[in-house]
């Protein structure tokens, strides 16, 4: 008899079935939704999973046994309730701002499901910045200096940014405490440009909203893909599986102050240094709050020096990517590791992955019958790399996807990337970046 195993991605699957869906988070959400199904569904796991009523059409990529669609006037909470009691396993994907990742968890946990996902004690840590940075000081794990910033008049206290800006003598960032990714990230190398930014940017943060402020350290984004167990038995792993280390695409340094993440690559380059550094750091930090996938994003300085920066308690972007190039079903690792089965396994690098979303208009003069589901089955079959299928939210020739390659190398991985962004080109799809 076939396990039961509720699989949910908050933005795709209704979590913003009333608004308007962020297309970006869209774009990975579904990316990762798609991903894990898939790699589940190799363990003969029977997999239920929710989708937006706006995106329906893409259900035929997700190879599930049941699926339902979570409509406008819907009440995606209750719906979410019914199928964690209903399925002996649950795997959830959400952003950690607002509580959405530990609220929907604690409802999980609560049930009678056996939750694959990350714990309520990861998430708890993971979900603020400012913890996160005590907790590697605790553990004498290099950190950026980080700061609460006081609210005056119900605003940022610039001045307080800008003492500390003085005090720390180099560039720095400011970022919600409890973001996701590159969300709302604000780069500053000068006085005059914290100065500007107050006055004619402040409307950039959110209101009632906690932000710190951060030391921003020079070098390459980087971030780990791990595996956490419970550790129990003296023969298991003791520290977290190293499944890849990934680089970031990551912009923040603009003068509008607009900051976005577009995806990366694994693994990264000179992945063997990189990663005996890490593991060693690795090795004297307790992460026993951590079971399941999280990850770790981290900076490797001009010097070399390794910086963590943050925990990410939930799958990441960087799985879409990291299951092209392993020698291990990832979904495997995560399902051994919560039920206390995780033993030693050594990950050999066999392929390359550029994981990518990529944003293009559709040129409706060449093509008067325009994007149809039919095209876009047609596309999915002749360009596989496709995880996320071209699509429009808002009834605009604008369209995202999320590609991820599967490669010899990162020459190849490029290569194939810009052979893709041309069959778009040819078919109608113009401005691609």
């Amino acid at each position: 008899m076939k396990n039961r195993i509720f699989i949910f991605e908050f933005v795709s699957g209704g979590g913003f079935n009333k608004v308007k869906i962020p297309i970006s988070l869209f774009c990975e959400g579904y990316g990762m939704l798609r991903s894990i199904i898939t790699d589940f569904k190799t363990l003969n796991f029977e997999i239920s999973t929710m989708i937006d009523y706006r995106i329906c059409n893409l259900s035929d990529f997700l190879h599930v046994d049941e699926l339902s669609i979570t409509g406008k006037e819907d009440n995606f909470l209750k719906k979410f309730k019914t199928f964690v009691k209903e399925c002996e396993y649950s795997f959830i994907i959400a952003p950690e701002s607002s509580n959405i990742l530990y609220k929907l968890t604690n409802i999980a946990k609560k049930s009678k499901t056996i939750l694959l996902s990350t714990n309520l004690e990861g998430i708890r840590l993971g979900m603020s910045k400012l913890k996160t940075f005590y907790f590697f000081k605790e553990n004498r794990a290099p950190s950026p200096k980080t700061y609460s910033i006081p609210m005056r008049k119900k605003q940022l206290d610039s001045d307080f940014v800008l003492q500390k800006f003085k005090i720390l003598k180099k560039p720095m960032v400011i970022k919600p405490e409890d973001g996701v990714g590159a969300e709302s990230i604000y780069y500053f190398e000068t006085q005059s440009q914290i100065k500007h930014f107050f006055q004619e940017f402040k409307h950039k943060v959110e209101s009632g909203r906690k932000y710190i402020l951060q030391e921003f350290i020079e070098g390459k984004d980087l971030s780990a893909s791990l595996i956490g167990g419970p550790y129990i038995m003296e023969s298991q792993v003791k520290n977290p599986l190293l499944l890849s280390i990934n680089e970031q695409n990551v912009d923040i340094k603009n003068s509008e102050y607009f900051s976005e993440y577009y995806g990366g690559y694994t693994p990264t380059e000179n992945y063997q240094k990189t990663s005996n550094n890490l593991r060693l750091m690795l090795e004297k930090i307790n992460f026993s709050e951590f079971s399941g996938y999280f990850g770790i994003d981290f900076i490797r300085s001009n010097d070399s020096n390794i910086y963590f920066i943050e925990i990410n308690p939930r799958l990441t972007t960087s799985y879409i990517g990291l299951r092209n190039v392993i020698n291990q079903n990832p979904a495997k690792l995560i399902l051994d590791s919560k039920l206390n089965n995780l033993t030693y396994y050594e990950i050999k690098y066999f392929y390359h992955s550029l994981f990518s979303r990529i944003e293009m208009d559709y040129n409706e003069k060449i093509y008067s019958e325009g994007i149809n589901e039919e095209l876009i089955h047609k596309l999915v079959k002749e360009i596989p790399e496709f995880i996320t299928p071209p699509i429009s939210l808002n009834n605009s020739n604008h369209f995202t996807c999320f590609v991820a390659t599967k490669s010899k190398n990162l020459s190849e991985s490029k290569e194939r990337m810009h052979e893709i962004k041309r069959e778009l080109k040819s078919i109608g799809f113009e401005n691609i970046k």
